[in-house]
């Protein structure tokens, strides 16, 4: 009897998700395998007709305080935590009556279920679980000899390496449960620990835990030499993570990355919005008056940049439909994300099967609370997530002339587009539509030339003589430094100009619009974007 291969001849199991429960009870009951039990799981396995041993019955401690204490037991912890090659523990096991336990299955309390359901604090607080966290770590521990399964996922592969390896589990088994059970936990504390700072208002606490559940191994990271997997984190928000993949291939780092950065985009307008992405930029963004119109917007996102938008991500914040899915496929494009996708619309987009299409059912909300993380060398930053929301009211007036109503339409479009363009960023918009788009530029001046460009390279496409800059509107994510910026807007065409303002030089800037004939506002917020 070595710890390679050691069988099972015991089990506790204790389980809040009852999934599997009486399918694996019947199985190690078959087994031969003495079955001890808690509350609830041991009820539904005894009126399933599996034999089972009530914890108390084996300790012969009853279960105390509404249940806070029924496992924190030695018979309990010394069954798990026993070694099976040492005198000293055999010795201990035998004096104080202690039999092995060579499996432990738990899962805990639902405490984050409990959270998103709207718990009350006491509520919450009774769902933090105690013994299973206990049991779990001093079972994991113990790996050389007793097997830990968390999962109800893992119950068929528990049962298969006990037919392969004779009634017994592989040391590699037992490592792997190892593994996964301490990420279990730590996920688990990490939860209580952020719900904990939530309720203090004190989201960036002193220490600060990161877990996830993987949900995809990825063929590889931004480039092929880099290792990567998509993980699970935190409340669910509709998003990537949590959408019906329809059809495609599958996602890559990169798709992943840039179909986040489309969707949180398209869910900033109130209007049907389309975007179009690339490299976590847009290349075009327009909105409609209704939804039979997005086939219309689409086209004008398009038109931005056509020539970027090959390959690029494409999402709306209303349900796809047939029209706008017809007009999709005419051009490569490597994701269509959104909240619902007709049967028509499906069917339209079966004939280019390699385009990946993902349904979400929902749109996140862009004015909710979250946290974005960044890993540095040796730690990582934590922010807030950029949830500010401005509107008509927020803006204040600092030139003699007044923006006109559609103007002030386009000049919070453009705002909103240009929250999601990397800094520094510049954004030209026109008619609800984007008609060109600076980013990522180390100048900003450099950042308003571009847009400019891009502008007179889309009117160049369409087979107009006129840049599509005239006669639009010009965001930029944060101040003006100088007036050069600016007056690479005017001389483009732009007619009002909408910008945070902060610059120690906002009279300069003031006075370079006034002398422009531009309409000017101010935001009071800056959307940097790294």
């Amino acid at each position: 009897m070595t710890a390679t291969n050691y069988p099972i001849r015991r089990a506790l199991i204790s389980v809040s998700d009852k999934t599997g429960l009486e399918d694996l009870g019947r199985a190690l009951a078959a087994a031969q395998v003495e079955i001890l039990s808690t509350g609830g799981s041991a009820k539904a396995l005894a009126q399933a007709g599996i034999p089972v041993t009530e914890v108390a019955a084996h300790t012969g401690f009853p279960e105390i305080m509404d249940g806070r204490v029924k496992t924190l037991h030695p018979k309990i912890h010394g069954g798990l935590l026993a070694r099976r090659d040492s005198d000293e523990h055999r010795h201990a096991q035998q004096v104080h009556g202690i039999p092995d336990i060579d499996l432990l299955v738990v899962n805990l309390y639902p405490f984050a279920k409990t959270v998103a359901g709207g718990g009350d604090w006491d509520d919450c607080i009774e769902n933090i679980d105690v013994g299973g966290p206990a049991m779990l770590r001093g079972a994991a521990k113990n790996h050389d000899f007793v097997t830990v399964v968390t999962d109800p996922a893992d119950y068929a592969k528990l049962l298969a390496e006990m037919q392969a390896q004779g009634g017994g589990t592989s040391l590699a088994f037992r490592r792997a449960c190892a593994r996964k059970t301490y990420a279990h936990t730590a996920a688990y504390d990490g939860a209580i620990a952020a719900w904990m700072s939530e309720q203090a208002a004190d989201p960036l606490p002193e220490s600060f835990g990161i877990s996830g559940t993987r949900l995809q191994t990825l063929r590889y990271g931004e480039n092929p030499h880099q290792q990567a997997a998509f993980y699970r984190s935190g409340p669910a928000r509709p998003g990537v993570a949590t959408a019906l993949q329809l059809q495609g291939k599958e996602l890559s780092y990169n798709n992943l990355n840039d179909t986040d950065a489309a969707f949180e985009l398209v869910a900033e307008f109130d209007l049907p919005a389309i975007a179009i992405i690339k490299h976590a930029n847009p290349c075009g963004v327009a909105v409609a008056d209704d939804a039979a119109q997005l086939s219309a917007a689409y086209a004008r996102a398009l038109a931005c940049d056509p020539v970027s938008a090959f390959g690029g991500i494409i999402a709306l914040n209303r349900p796809l439909d047939a029209a706008t899915a017809t007009e999709i496929v005419k051009l490569f494009a490597e994701v269509v994300i959104a909240p619902a996708i007709t049967a028509e619309a499906r069917a339209v987009l079966a004939a280019k099967p390699n385009v990946r299409v993902l349904e979400t059912g929902s749109l996140p909300d862009p004015k909710a609370k979250g946290l974005i993380v960044k890993s540095l060398a040796g730690g990582f930053l934590v922010q807030d997530r950029d949830a500010a929301h401005i509107t008509a009211a927020d803006l204040k007036v600092v030139t003699q002339r007044a923006p006109s109503a559609a103007e002030i339409a386009d000049l919070l479009f453009a705002f909103r587009v240009a929250k999601h363009v990397k800094s520094n960023a510049i954004v030209y918009a026109k008619d609800g539509a984007t008609v060109g788009i600076g980013a990522g530029q180390m100048s900003r001046v450099d950042s308003s030339r571009i847009a400019a460009w891009k502008a007179d390279e889309a009117a160049k496409a369409a087979g107009s003589a006129e840049s599509f800059a005239k006669g639009s509107v010009v965001a930029s994510d944060a101040f003006f430094p100088f007036a050069d910026g600016l007056l690479a807007a005017a001389s483009a065409g732009a007619t009002a100009v909408i910008q945070p303002g902060g610059s120690m030089r906002d009279a300069d800037i003031i006075k370079a619009a006034d002398e422009a004939g531009l309409a000017m506002v101010l935001t009071g917020v800056r959307h940097f974007r790294h």
